[in-house]
């Protein structure tokens, strides 16, 4: 099994500062509730995070406090964090031990690349050469494996999606599933609404000019939220 990256060592402070840049500029250019996520998920890191360890632990009544909300919303806030595939759960709490966290570098850098030009392109190319071949199988380990449609035209846009860029599709892609297509209208299901928000912001262009040879008529693309 491929070991998750650690950024120690050599080099590794410099990564940290282009890690939180991708996710600050990742989170400005989304909506509301993902810059919020993103600069909630900024704090943890740079107060609490154990880079040696690659590890946050850390209860919801810290993050509460640290956060300026109720522990509720800091539950909500880091389901969402692990939903969205920012964080992994390493240990949940439990006999008075609060829950332990590893934060998903590979995943983080398929999610950001979209903005990753907005920066520059020497951060760009930094941040192209620090993506591993071994990223996608990082991510099937952390998150369930993709359940093919019974529908083949999207099983066909979906192959054409996963050869072009294999860290993009299991990052965003994968969970995408067929609910109807009517009169030229394609309705898609998104595995969450983070992921549902992020596809209609930086990634529509790209999944509509994929669905238009294998949808003949295709009008346009509506994403929902899984209604499960």
């Amino acid at each position: 099994m491929t070991q998750p990256t650690r950024l120690t060592g050599k080099g590794a402070g410099a990564e940290k500062y282009d890690l939180l840049t991708a996710l600050s500029v990742a989170g400005l250019s989304g909506s509301p509730t993902e810059q919020t996520s993103m600069l909630r998920l900024i704090a943890v890191l740079t107060a609490r995070y154990n880079w040696a360890a690659d590890e946050l632990s850390m209860g919801h009544r810290e993050m509460a406090a640290l956060w300026s909300v109720d522990e509720r919303t800091a539950k909500r806030e880091t389901k969402r964090l692990i939903d969205a595939g920012f964080l992994a759960l390493r240990r949940r709490g439990a006999r008075g031990r609060v829950s332990s966290y590893r934060l998903c570098i590979e995943r983080i850098y398929a999610l950001s690349e979209p903005v990753w030009p907005q920066v520059g392109p020497d951060f760009t190319e930094r941040m192209t050469h620090r993506q591993t071949p071994e990223a996608p199988k990082v991510v099937k380990v952390d998150f369930a494996p993709r359940v093919p449609s019974t529908d083949p035209a999207w099983e066909t846009v979906a192959e054409r999606l996963r050869a072009a860029n294999p860290a993009r599709f299991a990052a965003w892609y994968a969970k995408l599933a067929p609910r109807s297509y009517d009169e030229g209208v394609l309705v898609l299901e998104a595995g969450s609404a983070f992921a549902l928000q992020y596809l209609q912001t930086h990634l529509m262009a790209e999944l509509t000019a994929a669905l238009r040879p294998a949808y003949p008529g295709l009008r346009r693309c509506v994403l929902v939220e899984n209604s499960l």
